[in-house]
């Protein structure tokens, strides 16, 4: 028996608690792994809440992602005593995740722990982090280098800006940090942001065209936000967009893409081809420097979890969360 949170479904909705469950109960799949750390994130928050239709069957673990050891693998690339980590897949949405003891998955869907990264250390990074570096990966893909200009990183206080801005900022780029909590500033610098951006700027609609400002930007806001951002890119800028915390929505116009060239890279970490996302988690043990990683992360109870998640939505939380489940 191990402990998990359970989200099931009720009359006027749907509710979570945790529970104890058995690995009998748990979902097919070819590995069996001992949880060791999971995180909190934005959809998790979601989930654990009901506010969004996150859960796609019921009952359902959440947990979006996790780091562990192989238990029981039939699958030939794992075997016992393997450290992994998982990100996407539809876990935590229509597969169980990771806030339990234990978890089963498919093992297409684990990436084997990059040397250099603790269990810790890759929940730490997480989803988010992971994600993070899609969206560098898709600048530098489409040509954006150090010396293009200044780039944008919206939510930059949250678990994706978080990271995006320090990895930035470690490779050579110029970082402008968008934020609504101005009380982050500090932080923000000290992860190498070189200015710091109030979303206010951006949160009203504007023109179909603003002055030229970025080279290129990582969103996670979507909605108005992203379309003020795509109205003030530099010729032939690239946009990565990751997120919808500011809306699903997109009121922008054609303007910046067929008079200035602009690029919208579309990054989706769920379903990210297997090849794609060990590139990325290479390049984090590489790249990453983990000093700032502790810095940008805090420790949350699993006891907590749920209690934390309404925070989280609220914009009230910092950086990456880490849960501990068997450290």
């Amino acid at each position: 028996m191990f402990d998990a949170i359970l989200i099931d479904k009720t009359e006027t909705g749907q509710s979570a608690a945790y529970t104890r469950l058995s690995a009998e109960q748990l979902p097919e799949g070819d590995v069996l792994v001992d949880v060791s750390y999971s995180s909190l994130n934005y959809k998790d928050a979601l989930a654990i809440t009901g506010r969004s239709p996150v859960v796609r069957s019921f009952p359902m673990v959440p947990g979006i992602d996790y780091s562990g050891i192989v238990a029981e693998s039939v699958h030939p690339d794992f075997r016992p005593g393997d450290p992994v980590v998982l990100n996407g897949w539809g876990v935590g949405e229509k597969h169980w995740g990771g806030l339990a003891g234990k978890a089963r998955a498919k093992g297409e869907w684990l990436v084997p722990l990059p040397q250099g990264i603790s269990l810790k250390q890759a929940m730490a990074i997480g989803t988010a982090g992971y994600t993070a570096m899609l969206c560098v990966m898709a600048l530098q893909r489409h040509g954006i280098t150090p010396d293009s200009g200044e780039i944008a990183v919206t939510g930059a206080a949250g678990g994706v800006g978080s990271v995006a801005v320090t990895l930035l900022a470690d490779a050579g780029y110029t970082v402008a940090a968008v934020t609504g909590r101005q009380s982050e500033a500090d932080f923000l610098t000290r992860l190498g942001a070189s200015s710091i951006v109030d979303r206010a700027e951006l949160s009203e609609k504007g023109r179909p065209l603003a002055k030229e400002r970025w080279a290129g930007a990582i969103d996670v806001a979507g909605g108005v936000v992203l379309a003020n951002v795509l109205a003030s890119m530099r010729y032939r800028g690239v946009v990565a967009a990751c997120g919808l915390a500011a809306g699903m929505d997109l009121p922008a116009t054609v303007a910046p893409f067929i008079l200035r060239g602009v690029t919208l890279a579309g990054i989706d970490s769920v379903m990210c081809p297997r090849v794609e996302r060990i590139e990325a988690w290479r390049r984090l043990a590489g790249e990453l420097d983990l000093a700032k990683l502790d810095m940008l992360t805090t420790e949350l109870a699993f006891a907590d979890v749920i209690a934390a998640a309404p925070k989280f939505l609220g914009g009230e939380v910092r950086g990456r969360v880490v849960v501990p489940i068997n450290p």
